[in-house]
């Protein structure tokens, strides 16, 4: 049900904004890029910033028109954007089932590093010094003197006569730019198990949110509330419904009670990997290899998306490479399958050889004419024909990722008598194995190997991308490339 939903917003935002700059497939990097903005305006911040006098210095940051207010609201808003993009990624890649297995370190990693966006931003909230400042961090020593951690309440540190010391705002600075660099360590490790990270979303989808930001931060800039007053709690402050949402519950709860729910839902994000994987045998099986017919041209180690396959000495007495698995990082993918010439690696059913055989298969059960289309469909995309959901009336023959198809069964098609070949993939910025349509494309139209032979009529082909929710896209491709065929 979540996996459909996301479809009809994927197929609604591609309206709008096309499938080559959706931001619903971009955010991962939307977050990297909103980082990347974080730090920039942050140094400039850092330059006006005074521990000795917070909320003066931010005042004061705040009254350069022609720079200091907007580069702060600047900060402020991009603050927001990590958090709207972090949830939305995270969202997506639950609903599309990509949070177990091999991809468990990025999922677990994920969920540690929107904690250290939340921490880092907490302590940004606080630098400021106002009304809502002081109510974070009136909260916080509440909820941390339940901890037995300090030797006296750091709550009394919040109420009284006297005025903050600068070493809590010392320490509240040194936090919020250490945080960071936690951040970044935590993305290298997000990041470790992928063979090709691309940190930012296509140029024009950057530009358009950083513009985003920017205007908005020139319309709409942060103002100053009320200095913060030891002597008196707060009674009314702007409520922020990304980093503050959490105070109406915690302020009415016992601290005790508070801790016991954070703990709980983080270690409840933290073992989604463990809820929703598949029962032990039911699961996707890792890409296997026949040692005896690989030949080491290493095209399987260069196109896996996730650093599965290396390439090891033989051990079958001759000299050479040969590829081996490493089955922990196997996603099952079965990218590898489509790369390899002389069909030795693939997951089980899905390598080369067996693909052939479901191809003759497919021949013999449908016997298309030289007028008829035979589709080709991913079955995480296409508009669900690869599935089944509502095939039209065309011969349909489903593999797992558009990536994962060997060319040959493209030729064995042709040469069994259908007049033209239709691939359908999901859309290139949102495949589920990363690179699939990449790959697909560089096969059939670039010489990658495992190319689509020259002796192939390329007019008899067609490679095209729709999302899960779109099949009226597909039906339209069907029919389109079926009009050519019969026009010839």
């Amino acid at each position: 049900m979540s996996h459909a939903l996301l479809a009809r917003l994927d197929a609604a935002f591609n309206a709008v904004y096309t499938w080559r700059y959706n931001p619903l497939y971009y955010t991962g990097q939307l977050v990297i890029a909103a980082f990347v903005a974080l730090l920039v305006t942050g140094l400039y911040l850092l330059l006006f910033y005074r521990i000795g006098a917070p909320y003066e210095s931010v005042a004061r940051i705040t009254q350069q028109v022609w720079a200091g207010r907007w580069i702060r609201s600047l900060h402020r808003y991009a603050s927001a954007a990590v958090v709207v993009a972090g949830v939305l990624h995270a969202i997506r890649y639950f609903a599309q089932d990509r949070s177990w297995g091999p991809r468990a370190l990025a999922w677990i990693s994920g969920i540690i590093l929107f904690a250290l966006f939340y921490l880092c931003g907490w302590t940004g909230y606080v630098m400021v010094w106002d009304v809502q400042a002081q109510l974070f961090a009136a909260e916080g020593a509440r909820l941390f003197d339940f901890l037995p951690i300090f030797s006296e309440p750091i709550g009394r540190t919040f109420v009284g006569e006297r005025d903050m010391p600068a070493a809590f705002f010392f320490l509240n600075l040194f936090a919020h730019i250490a945080v960071p660099v936690g951040i970044a360590l935590g993305l290298w490790i997000h990041l470790s198990r992928l063979a090709r990270s691309y940190l930012l979303p296509p140029r024009p989808l950057l530009w358009g949110a950083t513009l985003l930001l920017v205007a908005v931060s020139v319309a709409w800039p942060m103002g100053m509330t009320p200095k913060a007053d030891l002597l008196h709690l707060p009674s009314a402050t702007p409520f922020d419904v990304l980093y503050g949402f959490w105070l109406p519950v915690t302020r009415a709860l016992p601290a005790g009670s508070v801790w016991v729910g954070v703990l709980a839902g983080f270690g409840i994000l933290i073992m989604i990997p463990s809820l929703v994987r598949p029962q032990p045998g039911t699961g996707p099986q890792p890409a296997v290899v026949t040692e005896r017919m690989c030949t080491g041209c290493e095209q399987c180690y260069i196109d896996c998306p996730y650093e599965a396959i290396s390439m090891e000495p033989r051990t079958d007495g001759r000299e050479g490479v040969v590829a081996v698995v490493e089955a922990a990082k196997c996603t099952a993918c079965a990218i590898c399958a489509g790369s390899c010439a002389p069909m030795c690696i693939g997951i089980p059913d899905v390598g080369g050889r067996d693909q052939l055989a479901h191809a003759r298969e497919f021949l013999t059960r449908h016997a298309p004419g030289p007028e008829d289309v035979v589709v080709i469909a991913c079955e995480r995309g296409a508009g669900g024909i690869g599935r089944g959901d509502g095939s039209p009336e065309t011969p349909v023959l489903p593999v797992p990722c558009s990536g994962s198809l060997h060319t040959s069964v493209v030729e064995v098609l042709l040469r069994g008598g259908a007049g033209g070949v239709l691939v359908v993939s999901c859309r290139p910025g949102d495949c589920w194995n990363r690179e699939g349509v990449k790959w697909l494309d560089e096969r059939v139209h670039h010489g990658r190997e495992a190319e689509l032979q020259e002796r192939v009529d390329r007019s008899r082909v067609r490679v095209g991308h729709a999302g899960a929710a779109e099949r009226g896209h597909v039906l339209a491709l069907i029919e389109e490339f079926r009009s050519e065929i019969r026009s010839r």
